[in-house]
């Protein structure tokens, strides 16, 4: 039943986060894609009254909605930066789940200080 469940979940989000267009568009990145989904995945249907992110317990409930709400931009963002990271990860699973946990509150800053760095004539 749970299996079922996280299945139609899954069909459904893929459609939310526009699976086939992050492929697309990360033609050499496929694996880490489909590793993302499945993380959300698998975070989603956990039966777990919290979840560990970054060193901090959240209730499960915040984290399932946060993470319900992700979309194409913040999984492109994430992967995004994923690429531009140059520090060794110990624990992928941990910095993917903090990425996407943080996704919607850190990618504005994220693309404006992406702008303010190649076009400066226009921070401030």
């Amino acid at each position: 039943r749970d299996r079922l469940r996280s299945r139609g979940l899954g069909d459904v989000y893929k459609r939310q986060i526009e699976y086939d267009a992050l492929i697309q568009a990360n033609k050499f990145d496929e694996k880490l894609v489909q590793g993302i989904f499945e993380l959300i995945l698998e975070t989603v249907v956990s039966q777990s009254d919290s979840i560990l992110i970054a060193s901090e317990i959240y209730p499960a409930a915040m984290v399932k909605s946060k993470f319900l709400k992700l979309n194409y931009m913040h999984i492109d963002y994430v992967i995004s930066c994923m690429k531009k990271n140059t520090t060794k990860v110990k624990n992928i699973k941990k910095y993917l789940l903090a990425a996407l946990f943080n996704a919607p509150s850190t990618i504005d800053g994220y693309y404006q200080a992406e702008v303010n760095a190649d076009m400066p004539h226009w921070a401030g």
